[in-house]
């Protein structure tokens, strides 16, 4: 039960899904599927890390200032997407590390 409660505390508060101020019903429901998407994706991450990784545990506001909101240049092909980090990203391993294992497996 700890755990759980953990859980929606990390939900309500790093997220802010507790923000349903619309008139609206259906604008708030859609506001919260939205949020627990976020969760979803910030969840997969923190488990997609490496055992040693310092973010390994991380709450999701660390995880989304020191992964997220990095500045990149994104260059989108037929095939792929690069990302180029600059060359002083402290994070530039994990990002690494991130992306072969969450890499989906190729037909």
């Amino acid at each position: 039960r700890g755990q759980a409660e953990n859980l929606i505390k990390l939900h309500k508060a790093q997220l802010k899904s507790d923000r349903t101020s619309c008139r609206s019903a259906n604008a708030n429901q859609m506001r919260l599927i939205l949020h627990t998407a976020a969760y979803w994706l910030m969840w997969k991450l923190r488990q997609a890390m490496p055992a040693a990784a310092a973010l390994k545990n991380a709450e999701f506001a660390t995880i989304r200032l020191r992964l997220i909101k990095v500045a990149a240049r994104v260059v989108e092909t037929a095939s792929r997407i690069r990302i180029a980090l600059a060359s002083a990203c402290p994070e530039a391993v994990l990002y690494r590390d991130l992306a072969l294992t969450l890499r989906t497996a190729r037909p």
